[in-house]
């Protein structure tokens, strides 16, 4: 893999990292001008859909959406949609920097799942990397004090869960094209959607209504430049560029919301960071070591 591709795709998921930091932002926003949850998850996904159209007709085609893996993507769909919910409550109920803090955690999950469920060997240094992170998590949330909303942490915590559980299920799904799975899982959690949204419509000033369908194509554009880093680069190449969601986070935070992260945050975040670097890391390592051995003698 050339160096050029790679930093193709570094630049793909920084600016994935931005549009996605966006999203959440103007989650909050729209929610503090009157929107509901499932107002804002119906219109991310019925403004995403031209976008992901569109992607998909300038790239492989229509004829790229024929599945023979339909139950996959409609388990992929579901899972994915728990997962929405709980992202999005989190970004409601928490400021954003902490919000976006316990999404660091998708690594930590990722291993235990790994271990727990697909029975995969993990040895010492990553279960140590896996309890540095969540004593990284009890320090931003620290127990007990009255500044931290539990309930919106135990939201994230569960938001990351799902993101991990998703990952393991494209696993099943990697050879189906990028396109392929974000139109499925697009389309497919639509009604499931609209159901509830149905119960929620009411009238909205124009500024609102714009900012509802921002976070549709905003969220589009993201999903998209983060499909196509992971093609261009290694995944140890790209997922460290997902902490740089922290400053967009901090930043708009201070800008529209005037909130600053808590000392915790500051004190938590960077081992959580830490922890999920070294896991990665860890199955870089372990990938290229087990291709090593894999691979056939001339």
């Amino acid at each position: 893999m050339t160096g050029d591709r790679v930093l193709k795709g570094i630049g793909l998921r920084l600016i994935a990292i931005f549009f996605l930091s966006t999203m959440s932002a103007l989650i909050k926003l729209a929610e503090s001008r009157g929107a509901t949850l499932f107002e804002t998850m119906f219109w991310r996904q019925a403004c995403a859909l031209p976008v992901v159209l569109g992607f998909v007709l300038a790239g492989p085609g229509l004829g790229s959406l024929r599945t023979t893996r339909f139950k996959g993507h409609l388990a992929r769909s579901m899972v994915g949609l728990v997962g929405m919910v709980f992202t999005f409550g989190a970004v409601l109920l928490l400021p954003l920097a902490e919000a976006t803090t316990f999404q660091f955690t998708v690594p930590i999950f990722a291993t235990l799942l790994g271990a727990l469920v697909l029975r995969e060997r993990t040895g010492i240094q990553r279960w140590s990397a896996v309890l540095i992170g969540f004593a990284g998590v009890l320090i931003v949330v620290r127990p007990g004090a009255n500044d931290m909303s539990l309930a919106g942490a135990a939201v994230g915590l569960l938001a990351a869960l799902f993101v991990a559980v998703v990952a393991i299920l494209l696993r099943q799904l990697r050879e189906e094209p990028a396109g392929t799975t974000v139109f499925y899982f697009t389309t497919l959690t639509l009604p499931f959607i609209a159901i509830p949204y149905s119960f929620h419509i009411q009238p909205h000033d124009p500024l609102t209504w714009g900012i509802l369908m921002s976070i549709g194509l905003v969220g589009g554009f993201g999903q998209i430049a983060l499909t196509g880093a992971s093609r261009l680069a290694p995944v140890a190449a790209v997922v460290p560029m997902d902490y740089s969601g922290l400053i967009w986070a901090t930043l708009y935070g201070w800008l529209i919301f005037g909130v600053l992260p808590a000392a915790s945050t500051w004190l938590g975040a960077p081992i959580i960071i830490a922890s999920g670097l070294f896991i990665v890391w860890r199955e870089q390592k372990l990938g290229k070591q087990q291709t090593l051995t894999t691979a056939p003698e001339d």
